[in-house]
């Protein structure tokens, strides 16, 4: 039997990204946001629809900011009266911030929030003694190639033991289950990566503190780094095949019922109404109230 020759199809002519809009790097929570959906990537990073963070961002935020300003004081002065002032002196900003004021909280709701932000600060006694940390950068801004990728990360702090670098990922949520956390873990080890690209020496290990619960932590070395940036440029090459094309697939699940930008996408909308009928999605989820509206 002779060679038969694969019939070639002509793709369509769809439109592509344009090149000013297309992404210049690639950050850990940008990756994130496309591995889960592709087209709620578009919407965040192409089309530009809003997406406010809600009380539990802002209250992070918040938490964030203090956290960084305490370990930028001398470690005798790492105190928790310490953490109370710069909270006192850090509140103005998150209330003046636009975001929050659209949460539009009274009174109570302005306590909770206060509450809220100051338990993920008083957290990080749970975990460790930031007297005894020391610290050789807080907020550091990452900008460099990671084997051919064009990476952008902040890292929270990064501290210096005997043994070497170790990278922190400050987080307020809750902390992950044994099945999530290969999954979280990966942000801090490309933030190793990178430093290891921008200093020439790899940090020790990797960590992310959930404020009052527990460390998840792994030693950094090349069975999880690789694999990490393997993940990294698979997702880089991805986002980019779809610019070209112009397409960005909807990948329907649970949190579409929690996606901004439900009322956007054909495929989410019958992903929640499929879950409504079946009784298979909270009462609470902000989709319903889309669909509502809509209807």
């Amino acid at each position: 039997m002779g060679f038969t020759p694969a019939v070639v199809v002509e793709a369509p002519n769809l439109p592509g990204i344009d090149v000013e809009s297309r992404p210049r790097h690639l950050s850990p929570s940008s990756a994130s946001l496309y591995r889960q959906c592709p087209r709620k990537w578009k919407h965040r990073y192409i089309d530009g629809l809003a997406d406010p963070p809600g009380p539990a961002a802002l209250a992070g935020t918040f938490a964030h900011r203090v956290l960084e300003l305490l370990l930028l004081e001398p470690e005798p002065d790492r105190t928790i009266a310490r953490a109370k002032q710069l909270a006192r002196h850090v509140w103005p900003e998150t209330e003046n911030d636009p975001d929050f004021v659209a949460l539009a909280l009274d009174d109570d709701g302005a306590r909770h929030f206060r509450w809220r932000g100051w338990q993920a600060i008083e957290g990080l006694w749970t975990l460790e003694d930031p007297c005894t940390v020391r610290v050789e950068a807080t907020e550091q801004d990452v900008r460099v190639d990671v084997d051919g990728v064009p990476f952008r990360g902040v890292i929270d702090r990064v501290d210096a033991t005997d043994a070497g670098a170790v990278v922190s990922d400050y987080k307020s949520g809750r902390a992950p289950s044994e099945r999530f956390r290969d999954e979280r873990i990966t942000q801090v080890l490309l933030y190793a990566a990178a430093l290891a690209e921008l200093t020439g020496k790899r940090p020790v290990r990797a960590r992310l503190l959930y404020l009052g619960q527990k460390i998840v932590d792994v030693e950094v070395d090349d069975h999880n780094l690789g694999p990490a940036v393997a993940e990294l440029q698979d997702t880089w090459t991805a986002l980019l095949a779809d610019c070209d094309r112009g397409t960005f697939d909807a990948r329907p699940g649970p949190l579409c019922g929690w996606c901004p930008f439900v009322g956007f996408c054909p495929e989410g909308k019958a992903e929640v109404r499929t879950r409504q009928d079946e009784g298979r999605i909270r009462a609470d989820a902000p989709a319903l109230v889309v669909l509502a509206d809509a209807s």
